[in-house]
């Protein structure tokens, strides 16, 4: 019998133990959203069928997939991914794979958000590397007050414990149920904002980290609705106080060794990581439209609430947009502080590692890193130090984009195209809105 025989029969074992009635076959849109169809099992075996032969469905309702005309795709389950789902009942319950999406004829479809990344890491892959990923995704949990209003949950700060923190219940639960979906939780806690929190989970390759933020994202908004509260991953969803950001902490590996670690220089970095930085600063406006890809994401980037304004790096500085956390060996990691969890982590993680790579690839110097607080200085003297500011607003990103023939290729052609005209489409829809503020201050004008 075949490794993947084995595999099959244990997911066969699997779902009789857990009496799982439904399979859910899922997959991510163009903003990294989930979809699944639900399949009905009659008996357990009726997976097999399953992994041979797919399941159908209507593309052309998915965002940035196909035209009405060209509607059937097919959905492939990944069999490393099964999994019971913990929240659903245990009577009935359900069990899910992640899909891999392809046409009717058997080709991988160019749309699928999660064959974009996989491409990226054939090509990373090639060359000998793999790319690990650790993402640090930040959320509220928020209730209503007595006006209907969305408001946090509690009213705590960075770090704190009851009874300031009434999220420690909360938290406490989603980390039981994610330990239930198999993941290896490093350390949660109170985040900076009133009802903030952050739970972070070990890195992986940068594909399996991407499956589970977005498992991720899922449980806990399912978790924490079973306690009656309701989960954001909305970038700035209130006004004064911090937003919610997904630090993506990256490295390289190669013969089993972190390529970004060199115990013989003074900062103990590679020069591959310092070419790998350089990359990601070339791009950064660019990537900025995929890291940060809405609206909103525009109103956390700015001076005040420890979010990175900034294309420059430095070791251990919380200011600059990359920065070198404190461990090294095997440790050693690039982390990007703009990203923010309402991205897609297919795309992201497949956007940064190509800008990177072609870092590596054209050799490009970062410069000496940026060791003083970027946010204590004014724009004249940003200015004057020859620094350069992220993109402001999702217009310019986009346009950022159109300018980026690394970034567009890592995407490729029918994912950049459908991403611009989406993003494109928000902006003019956003532009044209009249909001409550623009009344009080220019009504009486």
């Amino acid at each position: 019998m075949s490794e993947r025989d084995d595999k099959i029969d244990n997911i066969v074992k699997q779902i009789e133990e857990h009496d799982c009635k439904f399979l859910r076959c899922q997959f991510s849109d163009i903003h990294g959203i989930p979809k699944n169809v639900a399949v009905s099992l009659k008996k357990p075996s009726d997976v097999e069928d399953i992994i041979e032969d797919g399941v159908l469905f209507d593309g052309s309702s998915i965002d940035g997939f196909v035209d009405i005309n060209q509607s059937d795709l097919a959905l492939k389950p990944d069999i490393t991914t099964f999994t019971p789902l913990p929240w659903r009942p245990d009577e009935k319950g359900a069990c899910r794979f992640i899909c891999d999406v392809y046409n009717t004829d058997g080709t991988p479809f160019e749309g699928d958000p999660r064959g974009v990344l996989k491409s990226s890491l054939k090509k990373a892959s090639d060359r000998g590397y793999q790319f690990n990923m650790g993402p640090e995704p930040e959320f509220f949990v928020i209730d209503k007050d007595e006006e209907g209003n969305y408001v946090p949950a509690d009213d705590a700060e960075y770090f704190d414990v009851e009874p300031l923190d009434q999220g420690t219940d909360i938290r406490k639960a989603i980390v039981l149920g994610l330990e239930k979906l198999n993941f290896n939780i490093e350390v949660s806690h109170h985040e900076v904002a009133p009802g903030q929190h952050e739970i972070d989970f070990k890195f992986d390759d940068a594909l399996r980290t991407a499956d589970a933020v977005v498992t991720f994202k899922q449980a806990i908004k399912a978790l924490v609705d079973n306690l009656g509260y309701k989960v954001t991953f909305m970038p700035k969803p209130f006004f004064g106080i911090n937003g919610s950001g997904m630090h993506c902490n990256q490295s390289l590996f190669k013969d089993g060794k972190n390529i970004f670690y060199d115990p013989d220089t003074e900062t103990q970095l590679s020069q591959e990581a310092l070419y790998f930085i350089g990359g990601l600063l070339k791009h950064a406006k660019a990537l900025s439209s995929i890291l940060s890809p809405t609206v909103n994401s525009y109103k956390r980037l700015v001076p005040g609430y420890e979010a990175p304004c900034y294309i420059a790096y430095g070791l251990k500085n919380r200011s600059t947009l990359l920065r070198i956390p404190a461990s090294r060996g095997l440790g050693t990691r690039i982390e990007c502080r703009s990203a923010d969890p309402s991205c897609n982590p297919y795309l992201a993680f497949a956007v940064l590692l190509e800008a990177g790579l072609d870092g590596l690839d054209n050799k490009l110097d970062p410069g000496e890193p940026t060791e003083y607080s970027l946010f204590a200085l004014t724009p004249d003297e940003i200015a004057e130090r020859g620094i350069e500011t992220l993109p402001t607003s999702l217009w310019e990103a986009y346009h950022a984009l159109e300018q980026d023939e690394v970034v567009q290729n890592a995407l490729g052609d029918y994912v950049y195209n459908q991403f611009y005209n989406i993003k494109r489409a928000e902006w003019d829809d956003y532009r044209i809105q009249v909001f409550n503020y623009e009344r009080e201050k220019y009504l009486n004008i």
